[in-house]
C-alpha cells in the first residue's frame, strides 16, 4: 500500500518536478566509519545524517574535497541509528524512526524527501558550479567569478518564507535574496537586504530547509518563475538540513532543538526601555529617569548610546570606557539608577578607530583583523578610520571578553552590540579563520556568543541581556535580542514591522522587535508615535528609540502623546505574567511570541500571506493600526473560537473578517473565548511585581465546554531556572457541567522552588445573570457581580501546594 501511495504522490508532483541531473550517475552505496549512509556518484559523495525522526541532513562532497563537520549553527548531535536503510534495485530508501524518509533514485539520479508518504521536496540539479560576471554580484558585496549552488524543485503553489529579516511581504517567493548582512538606513515598506540574513527557507507546505554554511551568497526563491529554489555560495560546506513537523509549532520546536533554544531573559527585559541616540551626560541620563518617575510612566532600563565613551559621534569609537568628563561617577550613577529599579545597558561596537584611546593597545596586543600583508587592516567608514576586532583569534576574543567583564564591575547588566553585520567589512580583510566574506554573516552570531559567555563568567547568577543588530542561524541560543535596524520614522517604516517579527519568529529568532516610534528622520508625528507604541505592547521588547532630533521617550512628548503612550505602557506591564509565560514557552518549546494566523488555520491559504493581524501568544489577537487617520479597519478573526474585545467584552464569532471602529486610545485587541489571562497590578517597574497576587481573567463562553491553560512562574532572575527546577507551573482549568461552571486551580512546583500562598482575584467574563450559588472547596461564598459588564469577581486565597475548586451555578 505504501509503495502505491508513494507512486501516486510522485505522479502528482511530477508536473512541477524535473530529474536532478541526468549527467550525474550513481556508483555505489556504503557507510562512513561512523555508520552514516554514503552514496558515491561520479562527481562526488553524498553523506546522510539523521538528528531526530523529523530532521535529516545531507552533505555533498565534490571529488577531492574533505568532509568539514563543523557547524556554526547546529548543536544537536546526529544519531545514525535513526536511519533504517532499504536498498532496492532501482532506489535506496533512508527512513527515520518517524514519518520522514529519503529516496535516492539511481537512474536518473534523484534525491527526494517524503513526510507521511507525501513528497515534500526534491533536489533538481542538486549541487553544481556556476560561472558569473563579477559585476553581477559586486553590487551586493559578493565578488566571485564562480559560485557553488544547490538546486531544488518547488511546487506551483507553495509560499516561501525565511532568508532572515526583509521587508518584502510575507511571501518571499520570486526574489533572489543576498545572504550578506548589511544595514539599510531609513528603509520603509520595501527592503530586500537588511542587517540580519539567514540561509533558511520555510515553506507553506510546512517544512524547512536550513543551509548550514557561513560564507556569503544568495537564496534564489524562484526568481525565474520556473519552480526552482537555489542556494548559492562563494565557498564552504554543501550541507543542508530538512526539518518537518506535524504542526507549525512542532516545526519550530524541531528547528530550535537543532540550533539551540533561547535562554530565559531577565524579567525586567519585558518592561519599558528608555533609549535614544543618545544621552550625552550622566546628568541627562539621571534626569530622564526622574521624568519617568515624575509622570508615573513605568520604566525598567536605560540604554546609553555612544556618548558614554566620547563627546562626538565620530573619532571616538573603540574607547570602550566611560568618558569621565561627561560621566564623572559612572558606578554611582548605575547604583543610583538601580535604586530607582532601573537597569543600565551600554552600547559597544567591534570597531577600534585609529583615533580612539585604545588603538595603540589594540595594535600592541595584536587583536585586530589583518590586511593581505599581515598588518592591522584599516579602512574608512562613517565614524572614522578603523580596524575591526578579530574575535576568531584567541587574543582578540579574550581581550574583547575582558572589556565586558570590566564593564560589569560598574553594575552594567546588559549590553548592546551595534554595527555587528559588520557594518563595513571589506572582502580583503583577513580573520584568523578566514576572509571577511567567509565570516561576515556569522560575526554578529559569534560576537553574541562572546558577550553571553563574558556576562555569565562575570555574573554566573544573572541572566544576560544582549541586544544585537545582526546574527545568524541559531543565535537565539546566546540570548540574542535583535531589532529591525534603522527604520524610517514614518508610516512606511512602521508598516512592515509585524511582518519582519513574524518571519523571524518562524526562523527561531523570537525577540525581533522594532525601534518603537521609528529611528531615522526628524518626523514629529504624534499619531504615528502613539500607534507604534500601542503596537509595541504586543511585540517582544518594548523599546522606543530614535535620533535625538525628536524625542523617543514619552516623557518628552506632547501631553496627549504622553497620556496615550502611558496607557499602552501600563497595558504592557499589566500583561507581565502572561508575557513572562510566553518567554518560558519560547525557552522550552521554541514557540515565537508573535505568531502568524496560519499557525491557527494551517489549511487556510488566504492566511499564508497575511500579517495585518497576528496572535500574541496563544490567546491574544492583535490588529495594529498601521495607517494615518484611520477610523476603522478590517480584522480577521480565526475560526474555531469566539473572540472577546479586550476593551468592551463584545464577543465576535471566529472565521470571519469584520470591520471594526478604531479608538485613538488603543488598537484592536481580542482574547480567545475560554482563555485564562493572568494580569498584574499596575507598577512602575517589574521590580515592583508581586506574583503572590494574580488578577486572573477567565473569558467564559458557552461554546467552550472545557478549557485548560498553564502559566510559568519563577523569580525572574535565576539562570537555567527550568533546568534547575526552580519554577512553578500554575494550571487553570474550566469545565461546564450542565448549569455549573467549575474552575480548578492546580500547581506543579519544581523541587528547587517554594510553593507559596497566592491571592487570586478571579474575574469571570460573560456571566449573563447573577449566579445562583458559588462554592470554593465546598464552602459557600459571595462574589461581586457587575450586571453592566456581566462579570463575576471572586477573591480567593490559594495555598499552591494544594488544589482549589470553584463551582458556580449559573443563572438561566
Amino acid at each position: 500500500m505504501k509503495k502505491t501511495i508513494l507512486y501516486i504522490a510522485y505522479v502528482l508532483f511530477a508536473t512541477s518536478v524535473t530529474a536532478q541531473n541526468y549527467e550525474r550517475t550513481f556508483e555505489s552505496f556504503s557507510r562512513t566509519e561512523d555508520g552514516a549512509p554514503r552514496v558515491k556518484v561520479d562527481d562526488g559523495t553524498y553523506i546522510f545524517l539523521a538528528y531526530s525522526p523529523e530532521i535529516v541532513e545531507v552533505t555533498f562532497l565534490p571529488n577531492g574535497e574533505q568532509w568539514d563537520k563543523d557547524s556554526h549553527a547546529v548543536i544537536l548531535k546526529p544519531d545514525v541509528s535513526n536511519f533504517e536503510v532499504t536498498e532496492r534495485g532501482e532506489d535506496i530508501v533512508l527512513r527515520t524512526s518517524g514519518d520522514l524518509y529519503i529516496t535516492i533514485d539511481k537512474s536518473p539520479f534523484q534525491i527526494s524527501y517524503y513526510y507521511k508518504e507525501k513528497l515534500i521536496l526534491s533536489e533538481k540539479r542538486g549541487y553544481y558550479k556556476s560561472q558569473h560576471d563579477p559585476m553581477d554580484l559586486v553590487k551586493d558585496n559578493v565578488v566571485a567569478n564562480e559560485t557553488e549552488k544547490i538546486e531544488f524543485n518547488l511546487t506551483d503553489d507553495e509560499v516561501l518564507y525565511g532568508g532572515g529579516a526583509r521587508a518584502l511581504g510575507m511571501n518571499r517567493r520570486g526574489y533572489r535574496l543576498p545572504l550578506f548582512n548589511r544595514a539599510h538606513y531609513g528603509y520603509q515598506t520595501h527592503s530586500e537586504l537588511m542587517n540580519y540574513t539567514m540561509p533558511i527557507v520555510v515553506s507553506s507546505n510546512q517544512y524547512m530547509i536550513h543551509f548550514d554554511n557561513a560564507p556569503i551568497g544568495y537564496l534564489d526563491l524562484d526568481s525565474k518563475k520556473d519552480n526552482t529554489l537555489t542556494y548559492e555560495t562563494i565557498s564552504g560546506r554543501k550541507t543542508y538540513q530538512v526539518i518537518v513537523g506535524d504542526t507549525w509549532y512542532d516545526l519550530i520546536d524541531n528547528y530550535t532543538n537543532l540550533t539551540g533554544k533561547q535562554p530565559l531573559l531577565p524579567r525586567w527585559a519585558l518592561g519599558n526601555f528608555s533609549s535614544r541616540f543618545g544621552y550625552h551626560t550622566q546628568e541627562e541620563t539621571v534626569n530622564t529617569i526622574k521624568k519617568f518617575r515624575e509622570y508615573n510612566i513605568p520604566v525598567d532600563a536605560i540604554i546609553l548610546d555612544l556618548y558614554w565613551f566620547g563627546k562626538t559621534i565620530k573619532e571616538t569609537m573603540g574607547n570602550l570606557e566611560f568618558l569621565r568628563d561627561s560621566f564623572p561617577n559612572p558606578k554611582q550613577m548605575v547604583a543610583d539608577l538601580r535604586a530607582k529599579d532601573v537597569e543600565t545597558i551600554l552600547i559597544t561596537e567591534p570597531f577600534i578607530l585609529t583615533t580612539s584611546n585604545r588603538w595603540d593597545e589594540a595594535v600592541e596586543k595584536n587583536i585586530l583583523a589583518k590586511d593581505t600583508l599581515g598588518k592591522p587592516a584599516t579602512y574608512d567608514f562613517y565614524f572614522g578610520n578603523t580596524g575591526i576586532i578579530d574575535i576568531y583569534d584567541d587574543k582578540g576574543y579574550n581581550w574583547f571578553k575582558d572589556i565586558y567583564k570590566d564593564l560589569t564591575d560598574f553594575g552594567i547588566t546588559g549590553f548592546w552590540g551595534d554595527l555587528g553585520e559588520p557594518e563595513v567589512h571589506p572582502n580583503w580583510v583577513q580573520h584568523a579563520t578566514g576572509s571577511a566574506d567567509e565570516v561576515h554573516n556569522i560575526y554578529g552570531h559569534d560576537w553574541a556568543g562572546l558577550v553571553y559567555e563574558a556576562s555569565l563568567e562575570a555574573n554566573p547568577n544573572q541572566r544576560p541581556f544582549i541586544l544585537m543588530r545582526a546574527g545568524y542561524s541559531g543565535s537565539q541560543r546566546y540570548g540574542l535580542v535583535p531589532w529591525t535596524g534603522d527604520v524610517s520614522r514614518s508610516w512606511g517604516g512602521f508598516q512592515p514591522q509585524p511582518e519582519i517579527s513574524l518571519q523571524m519568529g518562524m526562523q527561531g529568532i523570537a525577540y525581533m522587535h522594532s525601534d518603537l516610534g521609528g529611528f531615522a528622520g526628524a518626523n514629529l508625528d504624534d499619531e504615528l508615535y502613539v500607534r507604534w507604541l500601542q503596537y509595541g505592547a504586543f511585540q517582544p521588547i518594548y523599546r522606543p528609540h530614535a535620533n535625538e532630533e525628536v524625542a523617543s521617550e514619552p516623557v518628552y512628548r506632547s501631553e496627549k502623546a504622553k497620556r496615550l503612550a502611558s496607557y499602552a505602557i501600563q497595558m504592557r506591564y499589566r500583561l507581565l505574567p502572561y508575557n513572562y509565560n510566553l518567554m518560558a514557552i519560547n525557552h522550552m518549546e521554541g514557540a515565537p511570541l508573535m505568531r502568524p494566523l496560519f499557525f491557527e488555520e494551517p489549511k487556510n491559504k488566504d492566511l499564508f500571506t497575511y500579517s495585518k493581524t497576528y496572535l500574541w501568544g496563544q490567546d491574544i489577537l492583535v490588529s495594529p493600526v498601521l495607517e494615518a487617520g484611520k477610523k476603522e479597519q478590517e480584522v480577521y478573526f480565526p475560526k474555531g473560537s469566539n473572540w472577546f474585545d479586550i476593551e468592551s467584552d463584545e464577543i465576535i464569532e471566529g472565521g470571519q473578517t469584520k470591520t471594526v471602529k478604531l479608538n485613538e486610545a488603543f488598537i484592536p485587541v481580542y482574547v480567545r473565548a475560554g482563555a485564562f489571562i493572568p494580569l498584574a497590578k499596575a507598577m512602575q517597574s517589574t521590580k515592583d511585581y508581586d506574583d503572590s497576587l494574580i488578577q486572573l481573567q477567565y473569558y467564559h463562553d458557552s461554546t467552550v465546554l472545557e478549557s485548560e491553560r498553564e502559566f510559568y512562574f519563577d523569580d525572574g532572575q535565576t539562570v537555567d531556572a527550568v533546568e534547575k527546577e526552580a519554577y512553578q507551573m500554575l494550571e487553570f482549568e474550566a469545565e461546564i457541567e450542565g448549569r455549573w461552571l467549575e474552575i480548578d486551580l492546580e500547581a506543579e512546583t519544581g523541587k528547587n522552588y517554594s510553593a507559596e500562598t497566592k491571592t487570586i482575584e478571579l474575574t469571570i467574563h460573560n456571566i449573563e445573570t447573577q449566579p445562583k450559588r458559588i462554592k470554593v472547596d465546598k464552602e459557600k461564598v459571595n462574589g461581586t457581580y457587575n450586571s453592566k459588564y456581566r462579570t463575576l469577581t471572586l477573591n480567593i486565597t490559594w495555598d499552591t501546594s494544594e488544589e482549589k475548586e470553584i463551582r458556580i451555578k449559573l443563572g438561566k
